[in-house]
């Protein structure tokens, strides 16, 4: 047994909590996060979007566990919940979590490219992931997927923020990110040098002393000629049509004056 741990000793730490039969032969300790064990339980190690989210990583959707499972097993478990089963080669570690260079892969293989753009905008916001190791992401994918390493900005603060980026793009806009205005502060989008638009989150917008600041952000914006459009986060994931539809009439609205 590795590190002393012998049977009878296991099985003492199982029947006090000390650690916990995550599978034949896998323990875990008490503390380990769900979605380890639960990966564990089913055959594997965690990966993909389900360990870039563990990380703290902007993914799109992590209701699947992405389990990374050994071509070789032959039976794995079910533990309630939806799995997506990612096989790997018969040779490697069946029970180490991805590193950040397999899990940022299989990630933007998993998602739609907008999503893909923003699960690696967090990771270089975050400083998880290296140029070295970007260089490794990218020649690992497909030839169609490298070019959206282009699209890249490690300033995106929300995954929010990466994806509404990419739609003002594609409307044709000049996007200036993170910008400074004057008597205004820091803005997410100053687009065409007139149009100001901020992602907001629940997370980081509720309670009406946020909202009062955000009133008086905007006052300020419209006392200098800027206009301020407010998406919020849900419609930037799931509704896009609808954000796409209000930046172009504030857009055909400006150019008709």
């Amino acid at each position: 047994m590795r590190t002393g741990w012998t049977p009878r000793r296991i099985t003492r730490a199982v029947a006090t909590g000390t650690l916990i039969r995550a599978r034949d032969g896998v323990y875990l300790t008490p503390d380990a996060p769900d979605d380890v064990v639960d990966a564990c339980r089913v055959g594997g190690a965690l990966t993909c979007v389900s360990e870039l989210a563990r990380w703290g990583v902007f993914v799109l959707d992590a209701a699947h566990l992405h389990v990374a499972v050994p071509r070789t097993s032959s039976r794995l478990r079910t533990v309630g919940r939806d799995i997506r089963v990612h096989w790997v080669g018969a040779g490697a570690d069946g029970w180490a979590n991805a590193g950040i260079v397999e899990a940022l892969v299989r990630a933007v293989l998993c998602q739609p490219v907008r999503a893909a753009i923003a699960t690696l905008d967090s990771a270089l916001h975050l400083g998880l992931v290296t140029a070295a190791q970007l260089d490794e992401v990218f020649a690992a994918l497909p030839r169609r997927l490298r070019t959206i390493r282009t699209h890249l900005d490690a300033a995106a603060e929300s995954g929010a923020e990466s994806i509404m980026r990419i739609i003002l793009r594609r409307l044709g806009c000049r996007v200036q990110s993170q910008v400074q205005i004057p008597g205004v502060g820091r803005v997410d989008f100053l687009v065409d040098g007139w149009l100001i638009v901020e992602c907001d989150s629940e997370a980081h917008h509720a309670g009406w002393a946020q909202q009062k600041r955000d009133r008086r952000r905007d006052q300020a914006a419209a006392a200098r000629g800027l206009v301020t459009y407010r998406p919020i986060a849900e419609d930037i994931f799931w509704n896009a049509d609808a954000v796409v539809g209000a930046v172009a009439g504030l857009l055909a609205m400006h150019a008709a004056r």
